[in-house]
């Protein structure tokens, strides 16, 4: 969902840059993408190994970027260029339409609320209710569940190398679309069995999809 349904990952460094510098811990844009992909107390839980933040409760953090997040959503998000026309060819092609986020609920709900795409997905999981985030394959294992799929027959759309490298580690087919990462820093997107520009090429480049096992 971030960075692929809607244009947020710049909105995340905002959320992050913002509240980590109230509280004393001055962090760039580049840094950020570091843990793009990643759940969000688990990008506080990184950042405190390497010494920062050390002085304010986990959950405090993640609370404080959370709301502003959720802010940021509600007057600020816009969809991804391409993303109408994405849902619609994959609509088209597949039985059934599952978010798998990294997010919590209360953001995937301002997301879809401020998209008015609630309607085009029959499940929506949240990684908030795993032990672990991506990269662990945890909250695909549970969309593909729910979808009642096998994983091997499920296909994942992902911007980020944590969001893929969970979706191979699920087993599935894997398109990315890591449009917020320079290409300077796109090393291990690799392993995605298909990589886009952006999603405008993903009706013509469907069929370079390898068979679903």
């Amino acid at each position: 969902m971030d960075g692929l349904l809607i244009d947020s990952e710049p909105l995340w460094q905002d959320a992050e840059i913002e509240v980590f510098t109230h509280l004393g811990f001055s962090i760039s844009r580049a840094m950020c993408r570091r843990t793009m992909g990643m759940r969000i107390d688990e990008v506080v839980a990184y950042w405190q190994s390497e010494g920062h933040l050390s002085d304010v409760p986990r959950q405090e953090v993640v609370s404080r970027v959370v709301a502003r997040m959720a802010e940021l959503i509600t007057t600020k998000g816009v969809p991804q260029r391409g993303v109408t026309g994405a849902i619609d060819h994959v609509k088209g092609h597949v039985d059934k339409l599952a978010i798998a986020s990294s997010s919590w609920m209360v953001l995937i709900d301002a997301v879809l609320d401020r998209l008015g795409m609630r309607d085009n997905f029959d499940e929506v999981v949240s990684a908030q209710d795993e032990e672990r985030g991506k990269p662990d394959p945890a909250v695909y294992l549970t969309a593909a569940r729910r979808l009642g799929a096998g994983p091997s027959r499920c296909v994942a759309l992902e911007d980020s190398l944590f969001g893929v490298q969970a979706a191979k580690a699920a087993g599935m087919i894997c398109i990315a679309v890591p449009i917020d990462v320079p290409k300077r820093e796109r090393q291990g997107f690799e392993i995605a069995d298909l990589i886009l520009n952006d999603l405008t090429e993903l009706p013509t480049r469907w069929v370079e999809l390898p068979a679903p096992g």
